[in-house]
């Protein structure tokens, strides 16, 4: 095992630009075969893999992303929305990347019978949902260094790497385990471990492009499994520029356009105002408080906004929660391998990749 050294947090990424924040999990399956034999690369240590992943210079990709998450959790409403929670928890997903550079890219989000994409052109990014047939124009700030992100946008390898490697620290071990081929390229595996054994999370692993340090694949494994409860990995990539057409957009006939300017902060607080959640903790033993409003039984869902696909989901995950109580109070505890979360009845709501000791912690202090 490795001591990671710190990491300076201006870390270029090859991702298209922007990360969306998903809670939990490693999916099920693996995207090769394990018959392959390790194929052959130089000799790098996990700190020489983690400075290389931090310093890469994104190259053009074009690909195709599949994300699969199995937590053994109850049948989570259908929202339409493939961003959604519910969508993210369950299931299994294909995301088709074309990425120029962090502000021109397009993602892709295939559906049986729709589409949903993610396009970003300079300050101009569009999100378009075709079974809505609904078009939302964003006006991006012009502050680069702001590195906006679009809403709404689908996770990819890249994406995930960075929320996972913003843990790596003294709480962490890492190693470089044998190498592997994802998406026909040769990659070394690069493992991170918690080392307290409150988390959830028995290790992540990271299988960076052994020619420009790309992340082509993640996996979480829940401590003690032998398979992954969610991963997210390239099935195919090609190093190439994508083709001007696959950048471009313009809204179909008949669709409903709404603009939003994300570079005015008084509209942006305004039209995208999210419940406040406060961070418990730090590292792997980080520790979500929601507001009690997001759990109210009397509370109105609006449909079709993230908030609202989320607050649904939660209360049908609350229905196979069971009664727990101690001297933090009493409430309602659901377990899964990955995620535990703690509705208190005195309203606010706990989540982590913990332990429940962890949430009942955090409960009698807040």
């Amino acid at each position: 095992m490795t001591q990671v050294p710190k990491l300076s947090r201006r870390a270029r990424w090859a991702i298209p630009a922007g990360a969306l924040v998903v809670t939990g999990g490693v999916l099920a399956g693996t995207l090769i075969s394990s018959a392959q034999a390790a194929p052959g690369l130089p000799a790098r240590t996990a700190a020489e893999l983690l400075a290389e992943v931090a310093d890469s210079t994104p190259p053009p990709l074009t690909g195709t992303v599949v994300e699969t998450a199995s937590f053994g959790l109850p049948a989570l409403p259908a929202t339409g929305n493939p961003t959604s929670l519910s969508s993210l928890l369950t299931g299994s997903h294909t995301i088709r990347v074309w990425y120029a550079s962090p502000a021109h890219f397009r993602l892709a989000v295939p559906q049986s019978l729709s589409e949903s994409d993610v396009i970003r052109d300079g300050r101009t990014a569009w999100l378009w949902q075709s079974t809505l047939n609904k078009v939302t124009k964003f006006t991006l700030p012009a502050n680069s260094s702001a590195k906006p992100a679009v809403p709404q946008q689908p996770l990819t390898p890249q994406q995930a790497a960075k929320q996972v490697l913003a843990a790596v620290g003294p709480t962490t071990t890492v190693k470089v385990d044998s190498n592997v081929t994802v998406a026909g390229q040769a990659a070394y595996a690069l493992v991170l471990a918690p080392k307290d054994t409150r988390s959830l999370i028995g290790q992540v692993q990271i299988d960076v492009d052994g020619s420009n340090g790309v992340p082509l694949r993640l996996q979480v494994f829940a401590r003690g499994a032998s398979s992954p409860a969610f991963q997210v990995g390239y099935t195919d990539i090609a190093f190439v520029k994508p083709a001007a057409a696959d950048l471009s957009f313009t809204p179909p006939p008949g669709a409903t356009v709404t603009q939003v300017n994300l570079s005015d902060t008084h509209s942006r607080a305004k039209d995208h105002a999210a419940p406040d959640v406060t961070t418990i903790g730090s590292g792997w033993l980080t520790v979500l408080e929601l507001p009690s409003s997001t759990l109210t039984p009397g509370a109105p869902a609006s449909g079709g906004s993230p908030a609202g696909d989320s607050t649904a989901v939660l209360r049908t995950l609350l229905a196979s929660a069971t009664p727990v109580h101690g001297t933090w109070g009493s409430g309602r505890l659901l377990r899964t391998s990955l995620v535990s979360v703690l509705i208190t009845d005195r309203g606010p709501t706990f989540v982590g990749a913990v332990q429940p000791s962890v949430l009942y912690a955090a409960a009698a202090q807040h």
